[in-house]
């Protein structure tokens, strides 16, 4: 039977509300069978049509039709790759896909109010689903945070309270303010990690059953790469897919933690101090599960890139110009693809890479309208 662990071993059931461990460190699902693809429930249109993949049954999904996002192709200097705009989600980012089992679950076990931190896509995604489960949301996010995202969770209903300082003074607060409100971070809680493991399940499926070469994901805090690194470590349990795909992973070079464990073959990230970034929903200094993180993209075979300051803004243009408006911190993933492939990480004729674009720059007007005028 599957429960929470963290990292000093110690399991928790999995129908108590806990968002850490007794000592404090991140919990995660025990491992899983995974499924199969006639586990599948097909006339579901959302990425619960995966519900059999989950640890615990959910009687009644808080959903507002997250998932089957569409699976397009694009060219990158003659590579063959395809890209899943996540901006499809209802609050336009890939971070409903953790949110919705989240919710659910938070629900079904009675929470009626809970405090989330969030650089701006997370806390707006918390929002809506908040509204949609009937719980009291209160957002703490960085008063840098863009201020769609910051409407959006106002509109959804939730308290929003802005925190001077960095990403990370804002992830402190809500530390701080767990003690009086139920923290349902989607940094910390395990169940947000089983809903973007479902993403792999989805691509799976895109591909017609088959596994993907290499995923390019962007990486702040990782909830993607764990969630992928989940997934698919299912699917190859299950004996649906014969290999797990490797991770490649960007993060903005003036907030790269993880890259620089990565490439220094540590374990964990160092504490430093990093310069503020145009991509700010990967920026946060020190992220919680670091040492997941770093073992997943090892155990996948993977790679990491840090992408220069002043490569995001021609990358947004860049993938604007071909009908995908991604924000900055989606679009890190375009140079990201030109290093690995001169690092020959990435090469024409292996199999299909998927790049994730996490969400859309709609939802980065300030930022990439100060581009804009910028670049005229």
């Amino acid at each position: 039977m599957a429960t929470l662990v963290d990292r000093a071993g110690r399991h928790y059931p999995l129908d108590e509300p806990r968002w850490r461990g007794e000592d404090g460190s991140p919990l995660l699902v025990t491992p899983l069978p995974g499924i199969t693809r006639a586990d599948i429930d097909l006339p579901v249109r959302s990425q619960w049509r995966y519900a059999a993949a989950l640890p615990v049954p959910i009687e009644h999904p808080v959903s507002l039709g997250e998932g089957l996002t569409p699976l397009l192709p694009l060219d990158v200097d003659g590579l063959a790759l395809h890209v899943k705009p996540e901006w499809f989600n209802p609050t336009a980012s890939f971070k409903d896909r953790g949110t919705t089992v989240m919710m659910s679950v938070l629900r079904q076990q009675g929470i009626t109010a809970m405090l989330e931190d969030s650089s701006g896509n997370g806390g707006s995604s918390v929002a809506a689903y908040a509204a949609a489960a009937g719980i009291a949301a209160t957002i703490l996010a960085p008063q840098s945070t863009s201020t769609a995202k910051i409407q959006q969770s106002r509109v959804h209903g939730a308290a929003v309270r802005l925190v001077p300082g960095t990403r990370q003074a804002t992830a402190d607060e809500a530390v701080r303010r767990s003690a009086t409100t139920f923290y349902a971070s989607h940094n910390w809680h395990p169940f947000f990690l089983q809903g973007t493991k479902l993403l792999a399940y989805e691509i799976w499926e895109d591909l017609d059953f088959t596994a993907p070469e290499a995923v390019v994901v962007p990486c702040g805090a990782g909830s993607l790469v764990l969630g992928l690194h989940a997934g698919f470590g299912e699917l190859l349990a299950s004996g649906a897919i014969t290999r797990r795909p490797r991770l490649l992973v960007a993060q903005p070079a003036n907030c790269s933690p993880v890259t620089a464990a990565f490439n220094a073959g540590a374990a964990r990230v160092s504490a430093a101090a990093w310069a503020p970034t145009m991509a700010e929903g990967t920026a946060i200094a020190q992220p919680v599960r670091d040492r997941e993180v770093l073992a997943a993209i090892r155990e996948s075979g993977g790679s990491m890139t840090a992408v220069a300051e002043q490569d995001i803004a021609p990358a947004t243009f860049e993938l604007a110009a071909r009908g995908l408006y991604a924000e900055p911190t989606s679009s890190i993933v375009l140079p990201a693809i030109r290093t690995f492939r001169e690092q020959g990480v990435i090469e024409a004729g292996q199999g299909p890479v998927v790049v994730i674009l996490t969400g859309t720059a709609l939802k980065a007007a300030d930022t990439v309208g100060r581009l804009l005028t910028t670049s005229e």
